[in-house]
């Protein structure tokens, strides 16, 4: 295949030959779904032509088996009803993970005779080359049907603070390219595939070629929104049970923050929240998600100006983080970035309401009229606001979500 060029202004050039390529000789027997952007959620969703996904088999990648990568797997794992066959590499470098592991998960699967047995479809995620792993299987996996599903998108994420390109455009047109190698394209929020199709289509009208645009219509042609696999949490861990116990005798409203503790998770707008509502609002933080050796020094600024209402503050065993959100009354966001938002949904299926801001993917994690609260702005029915909440999520709890993917691989495989 011919490779990409780069251009000065966007670092993204993709010629007509490279598109032709891609949608005909590396993508042939390719089918294509015309039900562009369709949530699977419902019975409706299983209305496809394929009736026996219970025996569908089914050899699935995954390049960065990790974070809610990992989360989403397992759950696969334990719901499905088809037979799944996962080739893992564990957390890396991503932007190696993205070029690389599609070859280093090859050559595994080689070894240990992956590839000589039957199977009726391939499934991949977005941290991997989908075009590198068509082109490096054998022979014999060519015309088996491709799924791809995006965690994530390398146009929309946000660059590192002080990095000086706003994005690494080669990882978003490695994306494109894995999206025109699958028969269908699976994305975990809508906002998700709109963040890449807006960007990418800028990305290639700087290139200077308008006929690329024409890749966007394809990736749209081939894609579903998918919500990924969610745990509703469970209330098990006694320590936690009895320092929340505490917190509330002493008039605490708690608030989950269950994020990690980057700069794109929003550490300036949490703290300007604690100096307007903490102490006002008697708010009990429980700030939750990974830490890094190097954090923004507003985490430091908000335990120095709540003190004693911060209730928790770091990374939790599993039992302990589910019932940190059982227990905590709200759940607040302050993202700048965010594909789905596992963590809140999670929040949400324990019964938090939102404190959620309307960007990003968290308009549709929430049904009409529940965006907008706040401790100091509650529902007027706490307890309808609850149900509404978790009826609307419904197809993210993870038996439905995994007949929901199971179901699109199903599509790929009746053509």
């Amino acid at each position: 295949m011919t490779a990409a060029s780069t251009s000065a202004r966007s670092g993204v050039y993709l010629n007509e030959q490279d598109l032709r390529y891609l949608r005909n000789t590396a993508h042939s027997g390719a089918r294509i779904g015309g039900n562009s952007g369709v949530l699977l959620s419902g019975e409706a969703s299983m209305n496809t032509k394929c009736t026996a996904h219970e025996t569908a088999k089914i050899l699935a990648f995954e390049a960065w088996d990790a974070g809610s990568h990992r989360a989403v797997r397992e759950a696969i794992e334990r719901h499905a009803s088809s037979q799944w066959h996962w080739r893992t590499l564990p957390r890396g470098n991503w932007r190696w993970r993205l070029r690389l592991g599609a070859a280093d998960l090859v050559r595994e699967a080689s070894e240990v005779g992956v590839f000589e047995r039957p199977w009726d479809a391939v499934f991949a995620t977005s941290m991997l080359s989908l075009t590198d792993l068509c082109a490096l299987m054998p022979s014999q996996t060519a015309g088996l049907p491709r799924v791809l599903y995006m965690h994530e998108n390398q146009a929309a994420y946000p660059a590192s603070e002080g990095r000086r390109d706003p994005r690494d455009a080669h990882a978003a047109a490695t994306n494109l390219t894995s999206m025109l190698a699958a028969d269908i394209i699976l994305w975990n929020s809508r906002w998700n595939q709109e963040s890449f199709c807006e960007v990418m289509e800028e990305l290639l009208r700087h290139a200077g070629d308008r006929r690329s645009v024409a890749a966007i219509e394809d990736v749209r042609a081939r894609s579903r929104t998918a919500w990924p696999p969610v745990e509703r949490p469970r209330s098990t861990d006694r320590r936690v049970l009895h320092n929340t116990t505490l917190a509330k005798a002493r008039g605490l409203t708690l608030v989950a923050w269950p994020h990690r503790w980057e700069h794109d998770k929003g550490p300036r707008e949490l703290l300007q929240l604690e100096r307007t509502h903490g102490a006002a609002d008697r708010i009990g933080w429980v700030l939750l998600g990974e830490q890094f050796q190097q954090r923004p020094p507003e985490f430091e600024a908000l335990r120095a100006s709540a003190g004693d209402r911060v209730i928790h503050a770091g990374t939790a065993p599993r039992d302990a983080y589910e019932t940190w959100l059982c227990e905590c009354d709200w759940v607040l966001s302050t993202a700048n970035h965010e594909f789905f938002g596992i963590a809140v949904v999670e929040a949400l299926l324990a019964g938090c309401l939102p404190w959620l801001p309307a960007r990003l993917s968290y308009p549709e994690l929430l049904p009409d009229g529940c965006l907008g609260f706040s401790p100091a702005q509650p529902p007027a029915d706490i307890n309808a606001a609850r149900k509404q909440i978790q009826s609307h999520l419904r197809s993210a709890e993870a038996p439905a979500a995994v007949r929901h993917i199971e179901a699109a691989v199903c599509e790929a495989i009746a053509g």
